[in-house]
């Protein structure tokens, strides 16, 4: 039996929605319907590139696709994202799921009275090393994440990507999102330090978690930084694992009656963000529940802006 193809849009193609285009017109599962932008200009070419549609306005995409990618920036998530959402139409928005905790809430809210699938774009979640981490980890007892990336070039007309919010939700809420979703545990502590460098907003901020169950997690996110970094370290009782998202590799050691011992890492590698946007076309066709769903994404961000609190009662 063929499989059924979903017919899907995409809303904003600019630094991040043009790889959305690219990967949705790849792939079989999808009838790849068209795409909006506010720039008329960048959808058409980015329409003429994957043999698809630029649409004029977000109503008429909306009125003939079943699903959309809204890659727009963080600031205008909640007004694109909840007109789908208030229409039946599968949402995938971008993370952070909205710049503010009151719009997330509402979303997720909608989304759920509306019966239709709302999942964030937290794409180390579909990063393979994730899938060997979540296999072999069990207690985590102290994590140590480093996000890092060079300044992000300008635009014209507009400042340069992710820096309309903190670094906190550009970048680290990956590392929160992920070490929420391994810990299990309530925040019982948050100690956080960062300045604003080249933007209005913090541009490197470092955070230390304490989890109620006595997980320690800390973290450093920048992107003012000469190279870019994503590595992700944990210590449980008899092991030390350290893992790199950008490379898709690396090590483990292990307690063992010889001492410490070094095995290999297996991971298959891929391109994480179609890992996601492939499980986002499936759980429509199958009305199956997303890995990252409205409410994970929504957990996150309440624990983003909290940092972002602790940051301006105690500026550095």
């Amino acid at each position: 039996m063929t499989e059924r193809k979903v017919k899907v849009g995409v809303v904003g193609v600019g630094s991040l929605g043009q790889w959305h285009a690219r990967i949705f017109s790849e792939l079989p599962s999808v009838e790849f319907v068209g795409v909006v932008d506010r720039n008329m200009d960048r959808a058409q070419e980015i329409a003429s590139r994957y043999k698809t549609r630029a649409f004029a306005a977000l109503e008429e995409l909306a009125s003939i696709v079943e699903a959309v990618s809204v890659a727009v920036p963080s600031d205008r998530h909640f007004d694109v994202a909840c007109p789908l959402l208030e229409r039946g139409v599968h949402v995938l928005v971008e993370k952070p799921i909205a710049d503010t905790t009151r719009d997330a809430e509402a979303m997720v809210a909608l989304s759920q009275r509306k019966g239709v699938i709302l999942q964030v774009g937290h794409v180390e979640r579909f990063n393979p090393v994730m899938a060997y981490l979540e296999k072999i980890l069990h207690h985590p007892r102290f994590i140590e994440a480093h996000r890092l990336s060079p300044y992000p070039p300008p635009r014209p007309g507009m400042s340069p990507r992710g820096t309309e919010v903190s670094v906190v939700l550009d970048l680290m809420i990956h590392d929160l999102e992920v070490i929420l979703h391994l810990v299990r545990s309530k925040v019982a502590d948050i100690h956080a330090v960062g300045v604003p460098v080249l933007s209005p907003s913090e541009d490197i901020a470092n955070v230390r978690l304490s989890f109620e169950n006595g997980c320690v997690a800390n973290i450093t996110a920048s992107r003012i930084s000469p190279e870019a970094m994503r590595k992700i370290r944990i210590f449980q009782e008899d092991a030390y694992i350290s893992l790199d998202y950008k490379d898709q590799a690396g090590k483990m050691y292990v307690k063992s009656e010889k001492g410490i011992e070094h095995q290999a890492v297996p991971i298959e590698k891929g391109e994480p963000l179609k890992n996601e946007l492939a499980s986002f076309v499936d759980c429509v066709r199958t009305r199956g529940t997303p890995r990252v769903g409205g409410e994970q994404a929504y957990e996150a961000l309440q624990l983003a802006v909290a940092i972002c609190r602790k940051l301006r009662e105690h500026p550095s």
